[in-house]
């Protein structure tokens, strides 16, 4: 069985820590969390079907959009949104 590994565009993680101050090598350990939530992104993308994972890192509750090509995730933005801790936390009860 051959591993997942992780890819991102080298600029692409250079601005998203500009802006979300989060870079994507750290974005990978949401992906670790055995409560995260994986789901369809509906609104971007005709090409290719992107998604979120929504996991816990060690800052916090993490939301990571990326898109599967083959066994490899390529993260392509991350950031502690609001709205994917509000997610997370009303599929797993915390309160």
């Amino acid at each position: 069985m051959e591993k997942t590994s992780f890819e991102w565009d080298e600029e692409k993680d250079k601005e998203n820590m500009a802006k979300h101050n989060v870079s994507f090598s750290l974005a990978q350990q949401a992906f670790l969390d055995p409560q995260r939530i994986i789901a369809e992104d509906i609104n971007h993308s005709i090409e290719e079907t992107r998604f979120y994972c929504i996991g816990r890192t060690g800052e916090g509750i993490m939301t990571v959009r990326f898109t599967y090509r083959g066994n490899v995730i390529r993260i392509y933005g991350a950031g502690y949104w609001r709205k994917g801790r509000k997610i997370y936390e009303e599929k797993n009860k915390i309160y």
